[in-house]
């Protein structure tokens, strides 16, 4: 090995590429429809109109983008990424799903009931939707080339446009000094298969309520091109119930874009609601939130 390391290399000529060249061999910024209200617009390109930079919603997320989902649990990111599914199904898009929690029966349940909520024709879209069951195939969760072959092969055989892995924390599971090793691969095998991609990771309850950090580290969501973090806030205070304008003993749902390299997104800090029929909602910035309140409940007791 010392050998190999110390020995004079000549350089990688076809590593160097033109600004040129790259841009010509760019795809096109266009968006993907989520199927998750009040998301889609929060992501958007900027224009110039008369001399002025002018925002243009791009419609959903960044297509081929790869994007992390991370939360603690109960804030809704299962529940997202079966929306995202559903909704490509609608438009008629195959969307492949890596369980690596579940079997795959019971995540046809949560997708069944996500796409009555959402009104789609189940069996308009049940040969839509692909499930890789490496919940109950571990191999897969094991042994990343055993992995990679699967999704390629289901990528060829039913022509997959998106991708959904819930949890990729589950691919490196009681072994997180791994996670960049394993995350890395992942994000590259996608990106040269032009995927577009929500990948859920849980996030541990001691991490920070809305930063991108998730079980294995920052770095898994550095590697990836954005991270869409889901957070909840119990309210224990007087203060917390003016603020949220909730009772005390409730809690209240958070949702912020922390960070997409591929676009621009909104940074505020939103709302996030969870319907009674079970799908997530983004709600008004806490800023327009307290804006547009009128009337004040007081919750001091």
């Amino acid at each position: 090995m010392a050998g190999a390391v110390s020995r004079e290399a000549g350089p990688l000529v076809e590593a160097i590429v033109s600004l040129r060249h790259a841009a010509a061999a760019a795809p096109p910024l266009e968006g993907v429809p989520t199927g998750v209200e009040g998301l889609d617009e929060l992501f958007f390109t900027t224009e110039w109109r008369e001399g002025r930079p002018v925002r243009k919603p791009l419609g959903g997320i960044p297509r081929y983008a790869v994007l992390q989902v991370t939360g603690v649990a109960d804030t809704g990111k299962s529940l997202l990424v079966e929306q995202f599914a559903v909704a490509q199904a609608r438009r008629e898009q195959v969307c492949l799903f890596l369980t690596t929690e579940s079997p795959a029966p019971f995540v046809a349940m949560g997708l069944r009931t996500r796409a009555a909520a959402m009104g789609a024709d189940w069996n308009a879209i049940e040969d839509r939707i692909v499930l890789v069951d490496a919940a109950t195939h571990t191999i897969l969760t094991q042994d990343l080339p055993t992995l990679f072959n699967t999704l390629a092969h289901a990528i060829k055989t039913y022509h997959v446009r998106a991708v959904v892995i819930d949890s990729i924390t589950g691919l490196y599971e009681a072994r997180e000094m791994l996670a960049r090793d394993v995350v890395r691969p992942i994000f590259t095998f996608l990106k040269k298969w032009h995927q577009t991609a929500l990948l859920v990771s849980q996030k541990r309850s001691g991490h920070e309520l809305l930063t991108a950090e998730a079980a294995g580290g920052y770095a898994v969501g550095h590697i990836l091109d954005g991270t869409l973090v889901l957070a909840k806030q119990p309210i224990t205070s007087a203060q917390q119930a003016r603020l949220y304008r909730v009772p005390i003993g409730e809690t209240v749902r958070l949702f912020r874009i922390d960070g997409c390299r591929l676009c621009g997104h909104d940074t505020s800090t939103h709302l996030l609601e969870i319907t009674p029929t079970g799908l997530v909602r983004i709600g008004p910035s806490l800023q327009t939130f307290h804006q547009e309140a009128s009337v004040e409940p007081n919750y001091q007791t």
